[in-house]
């Protein structure tokens, strides 16, 4: 597959007879023209506007004035596209859209809206999935991860990015003001192995199970400990972002359940959050996790269900699920975690 510009890369599946592929190429075009829409509103509107506080959304997440724009914006690019039905963080379930089209699209509007105001990168999650049983079927919605015919994420940051993938390697577009089209700037990326960095919010370390616990201690020994080298612990609160540069740079993602109430099951979403991004993931050579169980394969019980998320190079997913799995034995070759972690005392 030769191409340049997102233009070139989805006209490949457009032409294709498979009409999922087509369908899913034309739902990209619609999605980029409302990314396009937001990327410029960021850009123009003064931030303090953006990031005004107003009610709570379904899940009890505080919404702000950018969350409900985005919102109305992609449904309505969600509208003119083959997408019978719709379902975004921001609504209480499922909205039936177009009679007679493949599609199902759910979607993360705007992820990491806390820090609008601190001018860190925020982005849009989103999920293509094939329709069961027509546009009034939440069973379109609530399919495993592994049935995503594409997906993908923008970025708006100092680069206006895509990354995404239509099952055939995950690629990263970044927008040209001069030619107004998205560039392809990284071609099949592939996560680096031998991670150096991990992100989580150390912020929460008392709450942690004792895997996680045992897994971070082990990291933050660094050169001394029983990983035999240094790590950069990183944590942005921004999920595209932290994909992003891990796709980019390697290293590891965090978000566990932990002990505080409501957090049982972590806090990012299956659905339009841990299903898309693990798609992107494995498809640039990575693995995606709840800590030990394959996300895609995660069968979804409702819209907005949470699920922990652990991803990224493939070895340290695998070291973390180890962690879980064989906890005992792990433990007892650590001496700072057998005894007390750089946290505790």
């Amino acid at each position: 597959m030769s191409f340049s510009t997102l233009s070139e890369f989805l006209s490949v599946f457009e032409r294709e007879r498979d009409g999922l592929n087509a369908a899913a190429a034309a739902t990209v075009r619609s999605l980029v023209a409302a990314a396009l829409k937001i990327h410029r509103e960021i850009a123009f509107a003064p931030r303090d506007d953006l990031a005004t506080k107003g009610d709570t959304n379904v899940d009890g997440d505080v919404q702000r004035t950018l969350d409900i724009l985005s919102d109305n914006l992609f449904l309505e690019a969600a509208r003119s596209a083959p997408v019978a039905i719709y379902a975004s963080e921001e609504q209480e379930a499922p909205v039936p859209l177009n009679d007679g089209v493949p599609l199902a699209l759910a979607i993360d509007p705007l992820d990491g809206s806390s820090n609008i105001d601190a001018n860190i990168s925020i982005g849009t999650i989103f999920s293509i999935l094939p329709v069961i049983g027509g546009r009034e079927a939440e069973a379109s919605i609530l399919q495993p991860g592994n049935r995503q015919i594409a997906s993908g994420f923008f970025i708006y940051g100092p680069q206006f990015v895509l990354v995404l993938t239509m099952g055939r390697g995950t690629h990263g577009f970044v927008f040209s003001q001069a030619t107004q089209d998205f560039l392809l700037v990284h071609e099949s990326l592939k996560i680096a192995p031998g991670a150096k960095e991990f992100a989580i919010n150390a912020s929460n370390y008392r709450h942690w199970s004792d895997p996680v616990r045992s897994y971070v201690d082990d990291c933050l020994q660094g050169a001394d400990g029983p990983r035999g080298k240094d790590f950069n612990m990183r944590w942005i609160a921004s999920l595209v972002a932290e994909t992003w540069r891990i796709l980019v740079r390697g290293g590891v993602f965090l978000y566990p359940g932990d002990k505080r109430a409501n957090y049982a099951k972590g806090r990012l979403r299956l659905v339009y959050e841990a299903n898309p991004i693990a798609l992107l993931i494995e498809q640039a050579g990575g693995t995606a996790t709840d800590t030990v169980t394959r996300i895609l394969d995660i069968e979804p019980e409702h819209l907005h269900q949470r699920v922990p998320l652990v991803f990224g190079c493939a070895d340290e997913v695998t070291r973390i699920a180890r962690h879980h799995t064989e906890f005992g034995g792990i433990a007892d070759r650590s001496p700072l975690f057998g005894n007390r972690g750089l946290f505790r005392t």
